[in-house]
């Protein structure tokens, strides 16, 4: 049940949802969000939304943040996932002791982290915490974001510090001010161009103990349902962000027919068209039955949150499965709205080629690849997965 703090994100959200859809293509030629939209979607309450009241935030629940991400990707895509990641910042914070989680909260609660989650930096162990080299790419919102971490393999004697298992390095991220980290121009990409996720750099710079964290296995230091697997409340949010990106493409598909197109060549406007009808209304369905699995994901998992957290975690093959067979649908059904659309959504300035761009983009991550069906499988067959929960 959605709480009325929450509830109001949405409206706020759903209000403003048209202003952004109307600087897209602003958001996009400035490959970040500008300033003063960063400023409303934080009055909004999208960057504390997940935040405990206790700290000043709303403490939605899961479906309200799914909701919340789903309205602002359908509404402009590389929105939606910079809300994304900022919004998921509690979570990553909360994996720092219970008394540095207070201390980056004292001054209000939107503080916004950015980072890399792939492990492209080495951390050296010194007094009292580490000496940390990296270049991490792909770090979202980098620019506007208060903090910025790089996971790090943790070094001992210029060598890989192995794990408990002995089989892998162990692992660590790295917190700095983001004053202190350099941030480098790379994000020249297909699509999502209004995330900002530029390479950001640190050079032998030194990370108090207080300051590194387990990004995939550690134990966060605040209580409650929103902070169970924080890794796999993240993997749920981006499939809402797809639904959200393809949601737009109906959109704009439907938007360009009743506008009148008529491809060249054809006999009937679009909108009369049989073959188009087929085609936008089984990606309406696929869109729908994404939706649907996605949500039933989430409530089922936040239901194990509230209920059952070793549960909520032995589900992590099935969510990020999941994530994967909803990337998939999602792009098929942009793809029919772009190969529907003629040739005129080819060009730079029509919203269902950046639908286009930015689903295709976001398909390339690695927690959308379809490897992750083989985890759902293995676990099916009552193998162990070796997943990160």
């Amino acid at each position: 049940m959605r709480n009325e703090d929450a509830a109001k994100v949405l409206q706020a959200v759903r209000d403003l949802a048209p202003t952004i859809s109307s600087r897209s293509a602003e958001i996009e030629e400035a490959r970040r969000l500008p300033a003063d939209l960063l400023g409303q979607l934080k009055a909004a309450g999208c960057f504390r939304m997940f935040l405990p009241r206790s700290h000043g935030g709303h403490e939605a629940d899961l479906r309200t943040g799914m909701d919340v991400l789903e309205m602002l990707a359908r509404a402009d895509g590389a929105t939606g996932w910079t809300v994304m990641i900022g919004s998921e910042s509690p979570h990553l914070f909360a994996l720092l002791s219970r008394e540095r989680f207070d201390a980056v909260y004292s001054g209000g609660p939107d503080v916004i982290i950015g980072g890399g989650f792939n492990a492209q930096g080495e951390a050296h162990a010194a007094e009292g915490g580490y000496r940390v080299t990296g270049r991490w790419s792909f770090a979202s919102g980098c620019e506007h974001a208060s903090w910025l971490f790089g996971n790090c393999v943790l070094m001992d004697g210029g060598r890989p510090r192995m794990g408990p298992a002995g089989d892998v390095p162990e692992l660590r991220g790295m917190l700095f001010p983001a004053s202190e980290v350099r941030i480098i121009d790379t994000w020249s990409v297909l699509g999502l161009r209004g995330t900002g996720s530029h390479d950001i750099m640190i050079e032998g710079a030194f990370c108090p103990v207080a300051n590194s964290f387990d990004i995939f296995q550690g134990q966060p230091s605040i209580a409650g349902p929103g902070f169970v697997a924080p890794v796999l409340h993240f993997v749920l949010h981006m499939g809402a962000v797809a639904v959200g990106i393809a949601q737009g493409a109906l959109d704009d598909a439907v938007t360009l027919a009743r506008s009148g197109k008529k491809r060249l060549y054809a006999r009937a406007e679009l909108a009369e068209s049989p073959v188009f009808q087929v085609h936008l209304g089984r990606a309406e369905m696929s869109v729908r039955a994404a939706r649907a699995l996605l949500r039933e994901t989430g409530d089922e998992f936040w239901d194990a949150c509230v209920n059952n957290p070793a549960a909520a975690a032995a589900m992590a093959p099935r969510i990020s499965g999941a994530l994967a067979w909803v990337t998939e649908v999602a792009a098929r059904a942009v793809d029919t709205c772009y190969q529907a659309g003629g040739g005129g959504v080819a060009r730079n300035a029509s919203p269902v080629q950046r639908r286009f761009r930015d689903i295709h983009t976001f398909s390339q991550h690695a927690a959308a690849a379809e490897g992750w069906f083989g985890q759902a499988g293995a676990a099916l067959l009552g193998h162990a997965t070796g997943f990160w929960t």
